[in-house]
């Protein structure tokens, strides 16, 4: 481990520790996204990458955790103690050897489907624009900012060169948390006694907005 890993690996770390737990940030209990690791080439994980090897579905899958780590640091800066900005950019620049190669894997593979050079290079950039098309949500914010500043967490503290092993492992928990969920711990909500009591409202018994004893009695409460 570098100098200037270990000092980023601290800070982070440290500023972690500072922070409320991400399980608490918006909600008593979070809903539980996690789900079995991914291929690469299953339903809802990712684009379609026809007739792909598996080193170019490994790459795939590495770009569009890239992708969304990228998108949750733009998204959920209105929660500064998620940490997403900081931890991309650790990332970024802890994983850099491996997102290079993983880029190039893709290159090569768009130049294999597309004989032109424009063409390929086309289909590349269409795909990096649906990647994070696919990671933008509104509805399920809360819960894809909380899954991705845990993967972010994680991915600093990956080895170098395994940042696809943490893709394979929780892309699936990625793309859950795309899915909007509430309050686990309370589902209905906290209970309130909603039930107001009020004095009956007879005409009989009220005499110039004062209550009429004499009329009704003592004063009578309902619920209301």
């Amino acid at each position: 481990m570098t100098v200037l890993r270990s000092v980023l690996a601290f800070s982070i770390a440290a500023a972690t520790l500072a922070a409320s737990p991400a399980s608490a940030q918006f909600f008593m209990k979070s809903h539980d996204f996690s789900g079995a690791p991914v291929r690469g080439d299953e339903p809802g994980i990712g684009l379609d990458l026809p007739d792909a090897t598996e080193a170019e579905l490994t790459a795939g899958l590495v770009w569009n955790l890239r992708a969304a780590l990228n998108i949750a640091a733009l998204q959920c800066q209105f929660e500064p103690t998620l940490l997403t900005v900081p931890q991309y950019n650790a990332m970024m620049l802890d994983h850099a050897g491996e997102l290079k190669t993983t880029y190039a894997t893709l290159t090569k593979y768009f130049a294999r489907k597309n004989k032109a050079p424009r063409a390929a290079q086309n289909a590349l950039d269409q795909f990096g624009t649906r990647i994070y098309g696919g990671f933008s949500t509104t509805a399920a914010q809360f819960g894809f900012c909380q899954v991705a500043s845990s993967i972010g967490r994680d991915a600093i503290f990956m080895p170098r060169g395994s940042l696809h092993l943490l893709a394979k492992q929780r892309m699936r928990e990625l793309r859950n948390s795309l899915v909007p969920w509430g309050e686990q711990r309370f589902p209905r909500g906290i209970g309130f006694d909603r039930t107001v009591l009020l004095p009956r409202m007879d005409k009989k018994c009220w005499k110039k907005d004062e209550w009429n004893v004499k009329a009704c009695g003592p004063v009578q409460w309902v619920a209301g």
